[in-house]
């Protein structure tokens, strides 16, 4: 009777491991920043050393090259509920799990021809900034995070502008 016990105690042992490293790998994955850290957003995007395209969250303030080349100026503010859209897609696609720099190797970050976006989000524990540049080719996964996490950022800037005009 004592083998039957010993070998379900070792069974009972290795599923109580099994579960708890679950939960850690499961925490850690879903470990992603909270909305209510958040503390600003910063995004930029462009050609060459001159991104004139930006939008900051802290001070609400928006410019743009319009499609006549002309500098449109705006100011508005992201809503709590665009934080928390922003931040529930970012955890649920992990799309922070990216590299800085997302470029193929010897690119030159600051190239005419090339469309750049950067982000800095500032959290009240950690800031991260990534540089990606629509060129990159090298691992499709993280061309697609990038991808993804500059099309989140633009749709919840342009909603925000929208209730703006709209007002």
């Amino acid at each position: 009777m004592k083998p039957k016990l010993g070998k379900s105690l070792s069974i009972i042992a290795v599923l109580l491991i099994i579960i708890a490293g679950g939960y850690y790998v499961m925490k850690m994955r879903s470990g992603g920043k909270k909305a209510a850290s958040f503390v600003s957003l910063t995004y930029k995007w462009g050609v060459g050393d001159t991104l004139q395209n930006s939008y900051d969250s802290k001070t609400g303030q928006y410019q743009f090259i319009s499609q006549n080349d002309k500098l449109i100026k705006e100011n508005f503010k992201l809503r709590i509920n665009n934080i928390i859209f922003l931040h529930s897609k970012i955890n649920e696609q992990d799309l922070l799990a990216i590299p800085d720099t997302i470029a193929n190797a010897q690119a030159n970050l600051n190239d005419a021809k090339v469309l750049r976006h950067e982000f800095k989000f500032v959290y009240e524990d950690s800031t991260k900034n990534i540089i990606y540049l629509t060129n990159y080719n090298a691992d499709p996964m993280i061309g697609n995070k990038a991808h993804q996490l500059q099309q989140l950022v633009q749709q919840v800037i342009t909603e925000a502008e929208q209730r703006y005009v709209g007002k």
